[in-house]
């Protein structure tokens, strides 16, 4: 599809909504009792792996092992695996995999998880063998049935046909012989010329019911005799319940039952209202804790003086000490804060305990890690638990935590019934894992015009030391300094260092975009700054540094070109640009921005020319990025969470601001064709935006921004940094 005849979102939400833009294939997002999805069934159906079932009828049912969180998911995997089965697109159903690591374990992380923008990516090629298996098994039963060898028949849509008698069966008449089939050693699969589906624009499977109100998500699930939860954690990190007087809260109409737990406290009510307004009438008094004198300012300073240290070196080339000594120095440091998930659906679980069993119905990125800590904290063996995954309302990273879960389990052991328990948008926004703190450090040397030494350093928490140790070695934590290490530029003399700093008490997790969001930003601002040092144009002093990277090179060019980058602008307008290698795409971004004289920006245009390799869906690709770089401006121009007396400061979107529609200027994304395999794309817009803005900002202002978000005191006319 041409980028620039395409139909933007703006215009989809201003009234450009034709009847028919909405036309898709069945998603089973609903089903008898609520539940999200019927039971893997094989029985009587052909199921040669884990992802595939036929039965008699020819429905054809996927199963997924990643999750749908808006980034397109479900669709696109089901097109890598319809491609190679050759499977009829109309006829496609998808349904959520059940928690299982051995037989849907993310390849790369070796767990059921969903993040780090992967899904395509690891599950590239084991998806289209388990297709292109399932169709050698259909084509070797019709072929026997037939008596010809299964070179002389083909597969489409769904069909085996024989040419030279003119002869077909459909999936489903084939469906029980091809489970008797053995399914081939070595099987090939297609040639990327030979594509039906993928690199089409395909209309996504969750659309009609997410538009017509069918869908469900983990808020959504109703079950018979079930009760509503609203929780109060303790509003200093790492504080504990002391007493609580419940007198008026029973009294309030609805109110079933106030549950303690030993950091919080929650109340049962037949709705919400009874609920909320329950917890709202209770008398509470927490033991806050040691953490209760902890600030944003100390946090800061622990950083600052930590980031000073000799960090363990992640990788390093030439020599840097030689190059740094030549040349004219640049030194500079970069932070950005505390953020917060703030997902559209707040969180949220259902959990009925049993004595015998415990069922939960949610929305999570890891959904064997919910399954087994529920199953620790209901006293259970883990066979005892179900899970029934549901789409999630936004995940950004937050739902790969369990503790949403775990705390409900603990309120659902209390009771005999359903609890449904949410958490307002106070308690999900002060009670988050948060994206952590980070300043990285940069010194670098020029010499005629390029960068010859370059010496980085990350310093902020190790996400990965507490989500995955076997991943966290040598004092290194490889997503903080992923884009740092593999810097898309030519640097001879090449120096990555990491520092391990943990903020006290507040806890850290992953967000969207995770370590290239602080990399990212730091390597484009310094560049923007080195550029003007050296006295060159920020594109051209960066082309002159791709010369290895042609992917890189080429879509720089590109966004040079369409963005109009080099014409002359009004006063207090510039443009900024931000190059990336993250996720193993490449993506070259420009946004325009104007800066008033009171240091408020109004964003004009933003143009992202993306080469990701194979693009399964290309519309997709454009949406996620166009929803990245809506995110990740939204981050840089407003967010921030700030510490007070152990407490989040922040509340909800009053003072935690989204982005609004009428300061969202055009965005348009240029996808390259390309032969390459798939890249990761739905956290790689949340890295571009930030660094163009800023850098957009520096052209505009000469005012060299090196903290996030930005502060428009400094923006003012006449102030500088």
């Amino acid at each position: 599809m041409n980028a620039h005849n395409s139909v933007s979102r703006r215009t989809l939400l201003t009234g450009g909504l034709a009847t028919g833009f909405l036309l898709a294939f069945h998603l089973p997002l609903r089903a008898a009792g609520n539940e999200p999805a019927q039971r893997d069934v094989t029985e009587g159906k052909f199921a040669p792996n884990a992802f595939i079932r036929i039965d008699e009828t020819g429905r054809t049912v996927l199963m997924m092992p990643q999750v749908e969180m808006g980034q397109g998911t479900y669709t696109s995997i089901s097109a890598v695996i319809a491609e190679e089965l050759d499977a009829d697109w109309s006829r496609v159903e998808v349904q959520h995999a059940p928690p299982n690591d051995k037989l849907y374990a993310n390849p790369t992380f070796g767990l059921q998880v969903t993040g780090n923008s992967n899904s395509i990516r690891a599950w590239w090629l084991p998806l289209r063998k388990a297709g292109a298996t399932a169709r050698a098994m259909l084509v070797q039963a019709a072929a026997s049935q037939w008596g010809v060898e299964p070179s002389s028949c083909t597969a489409s849509k769904g069909e085996v046909a024989h040419a030279a008698t003119g002869r077909k069966l459909g999936y489903g008449e084939l469906a029980l012989a091809a489970q008797g089939q053995t399914p081939p050693k070595d099987v090939t699969i297609k040639d990327p010329k030979d594509f039906v589906l993928i690199g089409q624009p395909l209309k996504r499977l969750d659309t009609p019911e997410k538009t017509n109100g069918k869908a469900l998500y983990g808020i959504d699930a109703i079950l018979p005799g079930m009760k509503i939860a609203v929780i109060a954690n303790c509003p200093v990190f790492g504080g504990k319940l002391g007493k609580v007087d419940d007198t008026a809260a029973m009294k309030v109409a609805g109110v079933r039952k106030v549950v303690v737990l030993d950091d919080a406290v929650a109340v049962i009510g037949d709705h919400m209202w009874a609920a909320k307004k329950g917890l709202e009438a209770l008398k509470i008094a927490w033991n806050e804790g040691p953490n209760a004198r902890i600030s944003t300012k100390d946090i800061w300073d622990d950083l600052r003086k930590a980031s000073a240290k000799d960090g363990a070196i992640a990788k390093s080339e030439g020599d840097i000490a030689k190059a740094l000594a030549s040349g004219d120095k640049f030194e500079a440091a970069y932070e950005l804060p505390f953020l917060a998930h703030a997902s559209m659906e707040p969180i949220n679980a259902t959990v009925h305990v049993r004595p015998d069993a415990c069922e939960i119905w949610t929305g999570t990125q890891i959904m064997t890690r919910v399954q087994a800590t529920a199953a620790q904290a209901a006293g259970l063996p883990v066979d005892k638990v179900i899970v029934n995954q549901h789409l999630l309302g936004g995940g950004f990273g937050r739902k790969l935590e369990p503790d949403m879960v775990i705390a409900a389990v603990k309120i659902a052991k209390q009771v005999d019934y359903p609890v449904k328990v949410i958490w307002t948008r106070e308690e999900d926004i002060q009670h988050d894992v948060y994206r952590p703190v980070y300043r990285d450090q940069i010194t670098a040397s020029l010499v005629d015009g390029k960068v010859a030494g370059w010496k980085y350093k990350v310093a902020g928490s190790a996400v990965l030391a507490r989500w995955l140790p076997p991943a966290f070695q040598k004092g290194i934590d490889i997503d903080a300094i992923d884009a740092a290490v593999d810097a898309p530029y030519d640097f001879a003399n090449f120096h990555v260092e990491y520092v391990q700093v943990e903020p006290p008490a507040v806890p850290t997790g992953f967000w969207r975009g995770v370590g290239p969001n602080n990399n990212v930003f730091a390597v484009e601002c310094a560049m923007d700054e080195l550029a003007r040092k050296a006295g060159k144009d920020p594109i051209e002093f960066r082309k002159s540094m791709l010369t290895k990277n042609p992917r890189m090179l080429a879509v720089l060019k590109q966004v040079a070109e369409i963005s109009g980058w080099g014409e002359k602008l009004p006063a207090r307008v510039g443009r900024g640009v931000c190059v990336q290698p993250s996720f193993a795409s490449f993506i070259a971004t420009v946004v325009e921005a104007e800066i008033d004289d009171y240091g408020e920006i109004a964003l004009r245009r933003i143009t992202s020319v993306v080469d990701t390799g194979i693009a399964v869906n290309p519309d997709t690709v454009k949406a996620q990025i166009e929803g990245g770089l809506i995110f990740g401006l939204t981050a840089a121009l407003y967010g921030e969470i700030t510490i007070d007396k152990g407490r989040v400061q922040q509340s909800n979107f009053h003072d935690y601001r989204m982005m609004r529609i009428n300061e969202t200027p055009k965005v348009e994304v240029i996808v390259v064709k390309s032969g390459e395999a798939p890249g990761g794309i739905g956290e790689a817009g949340v890295n571009a935006g930030p660094p163009a803005l800023r850098n957009a900002i520096y052209a505009a202002t000469g005012v060299a921004l090196r903290r996030l978000p930005i502060d428009r005191k400094l923006l003012a006319a006449g102030k500088k940094a």
